[in-house]
């Protein structure tokens, strides 16, 4: 198996330092934007190649590779808020999103520590 747990474990902490970057902080539209382009580059170069035999697996590679492309668009509809209220529904979406891909990446992991059948 070709599951490299420590890209995981990398990327899941990419992705909750975001997320509580997004929700706790007043964090930048333009910034988000370009730390979310990083993590777009991070999935890309380290995760897609850990080609993995599981098709369980492959099947969570290809749903975070959706939500990564949707957060993209949820951080330009931020960008374009010219209301808080608007901004903070924006930032929640964008919260959820980042805990989908944790949950992703979890999940991922969980077989790991059982140890895979």
């Amino acid at each position: 198996m070709s599951l490299n747990p420590e890209k995981y474990l990398a990327l899941v902490t990419f992705l909750e330092q975001l997320r509580s970057d997004a929700t706790t902080t007043p964090i930048v539209a333009s910034e988000l934007r370009v730390r979310v382009a990083s993590l777009q580059q991070f999935f890309g170069q380290e995760i897609v190649p850990l080609a993995d035999e599981n098709w369980r697996v492959q099947s969570y590679q290809t749903e975070m590779s959706k939500q990564l492309r949707l957060l993209a668009i949820d951080v330009m509809f931020l960008q374009g808020a010219r209301q808080a209220s608007t901004a903070q529904t924006r930032l929640q979406t964008i919260s959820d999103r980042l805990t989908t891909l944790i949950q992703y990446c979890d999940a991922i992991l969980q077989p790991e520590a059982e140890g895979e059948k």
